[in-house]
């Protein structure tokens, strides 16, 4: 169905967004986070966790984007 497709599409792009928010926090924790309690060593492997969760994202939003908008599913009502 189309309304199907357009929320996947829209689950898509939202999952982008996402991963730049990810490998955003973990850049800002691992290199310009200076004002804390924490240690250097915890702000790295926090960021660290960050980025490759990022990567991980990006990987799965990739296939999302791949069958959301390239699929050969075009069927309509």
């Amino acid at each position: 169905m189309k309304t199907e497709r357009v929320i996947k599409q829209m689950g898509a792009i939202f999952g982008v967004f996402m991963v730049f928010f990810y490998f955003g926090v973990g850049i800002y924790l691992i290199f310009f986070f200076e004002m804390s309690t924490l240690d250097k060593t915890i702000l790295v492997l926090l960021g660290s966790a960050f980025l490759l969760y990022g990567i991980y994202r990006a990987y799965r939003s990739y296939a999302k984007i791949k069958e959301a908008f390239f699929s050969g599913d075009t069927e309509e009502d």
